[in-house]
């Protein structure tokens, strides 16, 4: 096994320990979502039993417009961390991300860690995930298919992380190409491919080049929640430059509204979005932003690590009964409705 392939389980788990264990959330930044309210409708002429939560995506149908999103994967103890995510997700039928599948690139070793997602959870759309620099590489869509038929992905994602890549101690900083890369996938995979950022969000200009090169999923993964340069600032010994990089990034809520507004013009695209998530109602104001998808992973990941998957399975399902409350409260019956809720911004 080569230095790489070695570093690359240690770096996994160490990135999941960091974000369940440390402060890695953005220091004087936010989502932006907390200035955002709902206008109440008292005459929503509509049953709370009419309400209808489900989504579809993906080719299936969802109980709800939720994920959990890409987080990981790639080392031992990953194999029971997404074991118990994807049934968690199975019941409660939401969709589920694996965490970048670059280590089952390097050696097969901790295949299993991503298989098993598919085996508990059967039925539900599952997103595969690699990294930019590794798509910036590639010729052919030939190592990306095997990651695809390894989880029997419905989708895979390339996730956008140059700064990441630039504050992490061994980083791969070759970002020349990855577009070119992602319209190979485009062209030669046979799922969708979703293109993400990582938590430091992705601007209508970037959107719009991707939209051009055939992506038709978008996941913004705005600033606001976890700090991936803090996450990367805390492995490094030297931390001067990096400090000041912590809070990079566009707020969700601005990153939403910028691509959403590219639905006017634009082809047919879904709208995912991500980046400091943390309940139902957050999820209804991006839904009324202009998402079809809302994902979230460190809320989840931090829930199961606590409470278990009881605990989890009673988080999805609050932040599925705090969705229905703000639908009937504006009066919508559908996810689709609640994108024409009107939002009002407070200071």
């Amino acid at each position: 096994m080569s230095r790489r392939a070695r570093s690359t389980p240690s770096r996994k788990q160490q990135h999941v320990a960091l974000t369940l264990n440390r402060n890695v959330g953005f220091r004087s930044k936010t989502t932006g979502l907390e200035h955002l309210e709902f206008v109440h409708n008292a005459l929503p002429e509509l049953n709370l039993s009419d309400i209808n939560t489900s989504t579809p995506f993906l080719g299936k149908l969802l109980a709800a417009p939720l994920m959990v999103s890409c987080m990981t994967g790639g080392y031992g103890e990953a194999r029971t961390i997404n074991r118990r995510l994807a049934e968690v997700c199975e019941e409660t039928r939401i969709a589920m991300g694996v965490g970048s599948q670059r280590q089952a690139l390097e050696d097969t070793h901790y295949h299993s860690t991503f298989s098993i997602v598919r085996e508990v959870a059967p039925s539900i759309p599952i997103v595969g995930n690699i990294g930019a620099a590794e798509v910036a590489a590639m010729t052919t869509a030939d190592a990306a298919l095997r990651l695809v038929e390894l989880i029997g992905a419905d989708a895979f994602t390339v996730h956008l992380n140059p700064l990441q890549e630039f504050l992490q101690p061994e980083g791969n900083t070759n970002f020349r190409g990855v577009l070119r890369g992602i319209e190979v996938l485009v062209r030669h995979l046979p799922v969708p491919i979703i293109v993400k950022e990582i938590g430091a969000g992705i601007s209508a200009a970037v959107a719009r080049r991707l939209l051009d090169a055939g992506v038709r999923y978008i996941d913004v993964a705005g600033a606001g929640g976890t700090s991936w340069a803090g996450v990367e600032t805390l492995r490094r010994k030297d931390r001067t430059v990096a400090e000041k990089f912590w809070d990079w990034g566009i707020p969700t809520a601005d990153a939403i509204r910028d691509v959403a507004a590219l639905k006017k013009s634009s082809p047919a695209f879904t709208l995912i979005a991500s980046g400091g998530i943390t309940s139902g109602l957050d999820t209804a104001k991006c839904l009324a932003l202009g998402a079809e998808i809302v994902a979230a992973a460190r809320p989840m990941l931090k829930t199961l690590q606590e409470k278990g998957a009881v605990g989890l399975r009673a988080m999805i399902r609050s932040w599925i009964e705090e969705l229905r409350g703000v639908m009937f409260l504006t009066g919508s019956a559908t996810p689709a409705e609640l994108r024409n809720a009107p939002l009002v911004r407070y200071a």
